[in-house]
């Protein structure tokens, strides 16, 4: 808002300075009101960026609590359901338990846990981890996964256990 000039025409030369002097000092506190109001919209302006940022954050905390609490729950029942899969892989296993094994899959399967490494994908390093080489007879197949020694995990970004693969090796 711009100040305008008031101009007082009065027959009484005393009484127009006692106005000036009152618009004078208006003005002052108009112009420390203006500056306070400043402040006040800016310290507002800072705590609301604050409380949004702290909500942010608070949401972030939230979401890595949830992964650590699925990762801590996946990493207690890996060992248990890695033997029910090597005894079915040798037939070794009753009926009943396969019903078990069916169920830790799906359980698995709701806190978003995936398997990695397959034989055929191309070997990754932040995904497997070779501990073997197969010769393999043509170029294509290099660095190619020939064998699942023991499934990797991860849920979401969050790697549980690299797969333990060998991996096709092309001289």
């Amino acid at each position: 808002m711009d100040e305008e000039e008031v101009k007082i025409e009065a027959d009484d030369p005393e009484a127009a300075e006692g106005f000036e002097a009152k618009v004078a000092k208006m003005r002052e506190e108009l112009s420390a009101c203006r500056k306070d109001k400043q402040e006040y919209m800016d310290g507002w302006q800072r705590a609301k960026a604050d409380y949004v940022n702290l909500l942010k954050r608070i949401g972030e905390d939230a979401k890595a609590s949830e992964l650590r609490g699925k990762v801590g729950a996946v990493e207690t029942l890996l060992p248990a359901f890695d033997a029910l899969e090597r005894a079915k892989e040798h037939g070794e296993i009753p009926k009943g338990f396969l019903a078990i094994a069916k169920q830790l899959e799906n359980a698995f399967a709701e806190l978003g846990l995936e398997e990695l490494g397959k034989v055929g994908e191309k070997f990754n390093p932040a995904l497997h981890e070779a501990l073997g080489q197969d010769k393999v007879e043509s170029k294509e197949e290099d660095d190619i996964i020939t064998a699942i020694l023991e499934k990797g995990w991860r849920v979401g970004d969050s790697i549980i256990r690299p797969a333990k693969v060998r991996v096709g090796h092309f001289n």
